[in-house]
This record gives C-alpha cells, structure tokens and sequence, in this order.
C-alpha cells in the first residue's frame, strides 16, 4: 500500500506523541518523581509562564542570532575552503591535513583557548559556532566536487563549455547534493557547539536558561530547554529538507522529473 505526503508526515509523529502521553501517564502516577522528569503538563505550564514574561523569547532570539551569525561566518568560510581543497590538489596539500587535524580536537578542550582569546563575550560563542559548522560543510563540499561523474566532465568538454561554464553548469550542481547533506549536518553541530558555549559566561541564550535552572534545580525548565533545542533541530532540518527539493528537483533521487 502506497502512502501520501500528508499520512507519512501523520505517521512520522505518531512515535513522538505515544513517547509524550507514556511520560505524562508516568510522571501523574508516580513511577517519575517531578525532581527527576517533571511531566509534560509542568513543562508546558512552565514554557508558557516564561513565555508570557517576555524572558523565553528574549533567550530564544539571543540563541538563534548566535546561531546564525556563526553559521554564516563558519559555513562561508568553508564552503569556499571546500571548492579550493575540491578543485585543486595543492590546495588539498596545503590546507586537508591542517583542517583535519583541528577537526579532531573536541570542543571542550578548544574551550579555555578560546577563552583567552575571545574573553566569555558574543564572539566567544559566535566562534565555537562557526568552528562547529565549518567541518561538515567543508568535508562535504570537497566530497561532491571529487564524486562529481567524469563522463559529465567529459561530455561538457565534447560541447566546447568553457572552464567557469564547466563549474557552474556541471560540477557545482553535482556536487550540491553532498553540500546540502553537509549543510544539514552542521545545522545540527550549530546548536551543540552553541550549548558548549553558552554554558560560559552567557547572561542570556538558552543555554544561559539551562544552566540557570540546574542552580535552582528546576527540572521543568531544563527540560523545557531541552525540548527548545529538539523542536528548532526539526524545524531546521525540515527547511534544509525543504532547500534540498527546491534546488534538487532536476534529480530524480529528490523527487523531481530529471530536465
């Protein structure tokens, strides 16, 4: 039996919302004590006092302008790292092993550097952010250009296209499935690099929010933090989803007839 749009979007919720009513049933009947998990009900009684208070929204813009500003500086930055390294082995000499080896270091031990150098302000978090997206971005751009098919390459030299005809009209749009997958995964290392980040310093963010609360051991609003990070991760991945079926509706593996 074959689903529609509409049923399978029904359906990809159906495991979050029995996971949602089985914590409400057992936090209401005691088996989850509210110093422990506090039950849905709580946190949303919470979210809306927060939010009626104007301070969730103002840590909740805080946190997505972190966000965007490192996306924008890290994902620049290594997309156009990714097209050089792609294109031109020297540049693979020159530049692969250096990023790898940054790539490996965790960010809890690149912390306390950047510490010194940033201070605990915006551009501390801001850095860990961009440092965090760079990476997928990076690898996954250097990877489309390389897989990109050699009988294209050769077709468009048949044609008589010009070098900068080639890499816009061949190599880029071949590559951009594997851009887009990386684009995607940093959207995800985003909010964990900037968790990392907010747990220093910060005065405001949603980080700022959790960390606030474990003082006071108020499990409701942490948890609620928790479930802010979940719900922008699906939003954002859904418009990553979303870009992908724009930009990639000429391919047949994105659901769109092959032009």
């Amino acid at each position: 039996m074959r689903l529609g749009a509409s049923h399978l979007l029904i359906l990809s919720w159906v495991a979050p919302v029995l996971l949602v009513v089985a914590w409400e049933i057992l936090a209401q009947t005691g088996f989850v004590t509210p110093q422990v998990l506090p039950a849905p009900s709580k946190v949303v009684r919470t979210a809306f006092k927060l939010a009626t208070s104007g301070s969730l929204l103002e840590d909740l813009v805080t946190s997505l302008l972190r966000a965007a500003a490192g996306f924008a500086i890290g994902g620049s930055i290594a997309f156009a790292l990714g097209i050089l390294v792609g294109f031109s082995r020297i540049a693979e000499a020159l530049v692969d092993r250096s990023v790898q080896m940054v790539r490996a270091i965790p960010f809890l031990a690149l912390l306390p550097l950047v510490i010194v150098w940033f201070g605990v302000g915006e551009g501390q978090k801001i850095f860990l952010v961009a440092l965090g997206v760079a990476f997928p971005i990076y690898i996954n751009t250097t990877l489309g250009i390389r897989q990109v098919d050699p009988k294209l390459l050769e077709l468009g030299r048949v044609q008589g296209l010009s070098t900068l005809q080639m890499i816009t009209r061949i190599v880029l749009p071949g590559a951009l499935p594997s851009i887009l997958t990386g684009v995607r995964y940093s959207l995800a290392t985003a909010w964990l690099a900037l968790v990392v980040a907010e747990t220093i310093g910060a005065q405001a963010g949603i980080g700022f929010l959790a960390m606030d609360a474990r003082e006071f051991l108020r499990t409701d609003v942490v948890v609620l933090t928790i479930v802010i990070y979940a719900l922008i991760g699906v939003v954002a991945d859904s418009v990553a989803r979303l870009l992908e079926r724009r930009l990639l509706a000429w391919h047949p593996n994105f659901g769109g007839a092959g032009r």
